[in-house]
């Protein structure tokens, strides 16, 4: 098949959880199709990386911009039927480039990774299908993160607001393509549930990349004293929210459970908020580093105690794949299917997470257990290469045109 795939950004070098997922699964829609990739680069950046995009895409196309400002409140945004988010994204320069990116090539499915992308294919290009990947259902995501803001009654209105049109959106979306991928069957649920329960929609979990996370790749010892991590882009809200919870309601409790306990907050562009906690004893606030799997191994557990879904997840594959157990909010480990005391322990609320965390720590055979049956489940479900199949096999089987077709072209 040929196929144009459209990214609202450069997904490498892949230190970012969305990057990773559609970096890989890009990667492997390769192997089996002719891909061409347009991607944006905001400021000109990333573009150093072409070569990287060029050994597996038949044409790559980086697209420089910035995004315009914010609109005033009055009349910009509220006079305007689209949501502020999707708007932020429509750029006249990357309208142009696929059109004519179109007009000098027959593609059998166009490929864009969420729906800020799919909006250049809302009123044009209808004849060629539409795949909407999503790393989050935004609907979901704008809701979860509303629950857990504070704010007044203007805040409430605005958000309203928003939700209003965000949903509009969504339906528009949902009516214009052959099919949404979404992260797991959480996803799909909501989908059904509040944006259509026609549309066609296809599950492929997150993954990870098995050679690159792998115990063997570090092994150094564990830290002596009991030590967990939380890893993650440090300047995304629902990471932010949850180390939020975790150091007001888990920590002081987990502290008085395990002492000389040591906490590793891993990843870049850590939040004034988040920097504050390094001044918490035992606690080591990393910003950005070059390679995670050390963090990974020095800990004894991670700990994800996210309260707003609709994310990657990719943390979790990553640390099991690294033979680091892990302890989740249910929420933090939708979509993975993962069975609670087997692969992972859960918990939701402030006292049991305290719990199952002091008990991953001081049980070293339940710790052992959980370890050697994560990696087992990476390995036979979270690869890459068999994720990108999977996606690969539904296009070709619902996208595929007749045979001679492209040898007519």
């Amino acid at each position: 098949m040929n196929i144009l795939v459209v990214y609202p950004y450069i997904p490498y070098p892949v230190d970012r959880g969305t990057y990773q997922r559609v970096f890989h699964l890009l990667r492997a829609l390769a192997k089996d199709h002719s891909i061409d990739l347009i991607a944006l680069s905001e400021k000109g950046e990333r573009v150093e990386h072409r070569s990287v995009f060029e050994s597996f895409c038949r044409k790559v196309v980086f697209v420089p911009f910035e995004h315009p400002p914010w609109p005033r409140l009055f009349p910009n945004r509220l006079l305007h039927s689209l949501p502020t988010t999707i708007r932020h994204w429509w750029l006249p320069q990357l309208a142009d480039t696929i059109s004519d990116m179109l007009d000098h090539n027959s593609y059998d499915l166009v490929h864009v990774c969420d729906i800020v992308m799919a909006q250049y294919f809302l009123d044009d290009h209808l004849d060629i299908p539409l795949s909407v990947d999503r790393s989050r259902v935004d609907l979901q995501f704008q809701q979860e993160q509303h629950s857990r803001m504070p704010g007044g009654i203007k805040s409430a209105l605005l958000y309203r607001e928003q939700e209003w049109k965000l949903r509009r959106f969504e339906h528009k979306v949902a009516k214009r393509s052959a099919v949404q991928v979404v992260c797991g069957p959480d996803d799909e649920e909501f989908i059904r549930a509040q944006v259509s329960s026609q549309m066609p929609v296809q599950v492929v979990t997150n993954g990870v990349d098995l050679e690159y996370f792998s115990p063997g790749i570090e092994d150094a010892p564990r830290d002596e004293a009991p030590t967990i991590i939380y890893c993650g882009a440090m300047d995304y809200m629902p990471n932010v929210d949850a180390l939020r919870w975790y150091f007001g309601e888990i920590h002081p409790r987990l502290s008085e459970m395990v002492p000389g306990l040591q906490v590793l907050v891993v990843g870049k562009s850590p939040t004034e908020e988040v920097r504050a906690y390094g001044g918490l004893p035992g606690v080591i606030v990393t910003g950005g580093v070059p390679d995670v799997r050390p963090w990974y191994r020095r800990a004894w557990a991670q700990i994800v105690p996210l309260r707003i879904g609709g994310g990657t997840r990719l943390k979790i594959p990553e640390s099991m794949a690294m033979g680091t157990p892990v302890i989740s909010t249910t929420i933090g480990a939708q979509g993975l299917h993962l069975v609670h005391g087997m692969e992972i322990l859960l918990a939701d609320s402030p006292d049991m997470f305290a719990h199952y965390t002091e008990r991953m720590l001081h049980d070293e055979i339940l710790r052992r257990k959980i370890e050697e049956r994560g990696m087992q489940t990476c390995r036979a479900r979270f690869g890459w290469p068999g994720l990108g199949r999977q996606l690969s096999s539904y296009y070709s089987q619902h996208f595929q045109p007749p045979k001679n077709l492209h040898e007519h072209n």
